[in-house]
């Protein structure tokens, strides 16, 4: 025990003095005093382990080496410290260059900015499952079983016939259309999943933004004019927007949002497909059937819903032209 008390103090002296060049005291504090690994802290438990003739030797010794090794400690930080402080030579208001830190993935950027403008219009933010059932996914959105949409989203089934992984940000709309009553004002960001192949624009899963209003007297004017506003805040007045008539089943009539492309300006590219333009969204007045389903009454209320494909806006935004990028890990230094 003598030695290895000898050869704590050699030790120390050593770490003392790399300590006083660099200033780091803290470290040099930790390691002789953490809890779970402080050299002197796991000296102290091996106190119980010696012979009482032993403790009353090493004892005292262990405990006056622990009170010498943090006076020590202190007292040099303070000569330390008064050093810095008085030397003419050091400028303490220098700005010292930041920390190469990281940031928040594209996509939780994205959604954060979207919210904030969501919320000033009056919004409220609701999420839901990801596991989703088929009454929620698809009946009470307008989707009958055996209804053609139902194939072409490629369901992911994760116990067939009516467990499944959510095609969409829609199925927490018939939700919240369900279990709450009109004016509603509500976004829904999330991950949905779909069978699709693996390409620059397209994966087996994305995220999407859902929003929709019911009330009285809505219209589309007011869905195109949030579209458009949206869109302004997102990237800037100089936008381009393009409104076509799609159909979707839970909206009559359904209205495509495309954007042109901003990698190739409209002239056509591997991002868009040679198209010079990106499908960012679907949307339309809520369906009669789709209200009449979640319990609101279609002759008192209508209303509008929207839904966005996420990566394809955080894509643009950030100027990234793989989807695939988005989810591989790969670092990127700015």
């Amino acid at each position: 025990m003598q030695g290895e008390i000898n050869d704590i103090r050699k030790v120390f002296d050593s770490d003392l003095r790399a300590a006083k060049l660099s200033g780091d005291f803290d470290t040099l504090y930790l390691k002789y005093f953490s809890k779970t690994q402080g050299i002197i802290s796991l000296l102290l438990k091996k106190i119980p382990e010696l012979t009482i003739e032993d403790r009353k030797i090493f004892g005292p010794e262990i405990n006056e080496l622990q009170n010498d090794l943090k006076r020590v400690i202190e007292s040099a930080r303070a000569e330390y410290e008064e050093t810095v402080t008085s030397d003419p030579s050091i400028d303490l208001t220098v700005i010292e260059p930041p920390y190469n830190t990281g940031m928040m993935h594209p996509i939780t950027q994205t959604i954060l900015e979207m919210n904030k403008f969501f919320r000033y219009y009056g919004f409220s933010i609701a999420e839901g499952p990801e596991i989703e059932s088929d009454e929620y996914n698809f009946r009470k959105l307008n989707l009958p079983e055996g209804h053609p949409a139902t194939d072409l989203q490629d369901t992911l089934f994760v116990r067939e016939p009516n467990i499944l992984l959510r095609t969409h940000t829609s199925s927490i709309e018939a939700r919240v259309l369900t279990e709450y009553e009109p004016p509603l004002r509500v976004v829904v960001p999330g991950k949905v999943y779909r069978n699709e192949t693996a390409n620059a624009s397209n994966l087996g899963f994305f995220h999407q933004y859902q929003g929709f209003v019911v009330d009285k007297n809505i219209t589309i004017q007011h869905l195109k004019g949030t579209l458009e506003a949206f869109h302004k805040f997102l990237f800037g007045d100089d936008i381009v927007l393009r409104f076509r008539y799609k159909y979707y089943p839970e909206v009559s009539p359904g209205m495509g949002v495309d954007m042109q492309c901003r990698f190739c300006a409209g002239m056509g590219c591997v991002v868009c497909r040679q198209k010079g333009w990106i499908e960012v969204l679907g949307s339309g007045m809520i369906h009669y059937n789709t209200l009449k389903m979640c319990g609101i009454d279609p002759e008192e209320y209508t209303g509008f819903a929207f839904g966005m494909g996420l990566d394809r806006l955080a894509m643009s935004k950030f100027e990234i032209n793989d989807i695939r990028k988005l989810y591989s890990g790969e670092m990127i230094y700015v």
